[in-house]
């Protein structure tokens, strides 16, 4: 095999969820200031980890407000804008495709785990809710394992040590220009993966500007690479 394992991202590569509740959260944050639709709030903070998110969010407030918001005026907004996508979890779906591209990993004898910028309590849910967590053998690791988020490689780094194996020898499957980065930065190979309901008409050009070495529009399609390899 010319890999030997691979790291899969799981919102917006296994589970569709990047996509969930952004409209809602769109019109909470209009509602206090904002001018964003749910296409700005991919294009900045798609695969970033909460306390990533949460500080550059809270310097966007800033800039809303003409001053840095006190602590409870930035309580109040992330609180309510994260009840607000929660409202919306029902609508959550497995990426079409996921589970037989993992199933075909499996099959083909590769060694696999999830590392996700998610905590850990989402994360655990998501992989169980829909039936992926057997084809990890528990190698399922969420940013709060590690110091630093993506674009970091600190998550990738950490789930290949866990897996015995050397991270320049992993194939990590990322959605995210963050995510992207941060798999280049521990020196694997990454294949950017478009099939996403996020992923906008220049997502591709967000993932090549960020170091994809090869875009992936599907499941099926990776799948097939992966047999051909």
């Amino acid at each position: 095999m010319l890999f030997a394992a691979i790291l899969f991202d799981c919102d917006g590569v296994l589970v569709d969820s990047e996509i969930v509740g952004l409209e809602d959260v769109a019109v909470f944050l209009n509602e206090r200031g904002f001018d964003w639709g749910p296409e700005d709030l991919i294009r900045r903070f798609n695969g970033m980890r909460a306390d990533l998110f949460r500080t550059a969010l809270q310097d966007e407030y800033g800039a809303v407000l003409g001053r840095m918001p006190s602590e409870a005026e930035f309580t109040s907004l992330w609180d309510g804008m994260i009840e607000t996508r929660r409202a919306q979890r029902h609508t959550m779906t497995i990426v079409p495709g996921a589970l037989d591209v993992v199933q075909t990993a499996r099959e083909l004898g590769y060694r696999m785990a999830v590392a996700s910028s998610s905590a850990q309590i989402y994360l655990d849910d998501k992989v169980n809710r829909y039936g992926l967590a057997p084809y990890f053998d528990g190698h399922v690791y969420s940013a709060d394992f590690v110091e630093h988020g993506k674009p970091a490689p600190d998550i990738f780094l950490y789930a290949a040590e866990q897996l015995g194996v050397d991270p320049a020898s992993c194939l990590i499957i990322e959605d995210s220009a963050h995510g992207v980065a941060a798999g280049k930065a521990a020196g694997g190979t990454v294949w950017g993966f478009l099939g996403g309901g996020h992923c906008l008409e220049d997502h591709a050009d967000q993932l090549q500007e960020a170091g994809a070495d090869r875009l992936i529009e599907t499941h099926s399609e990776l799948a097939i690479a992966l047999r051909m390899l």
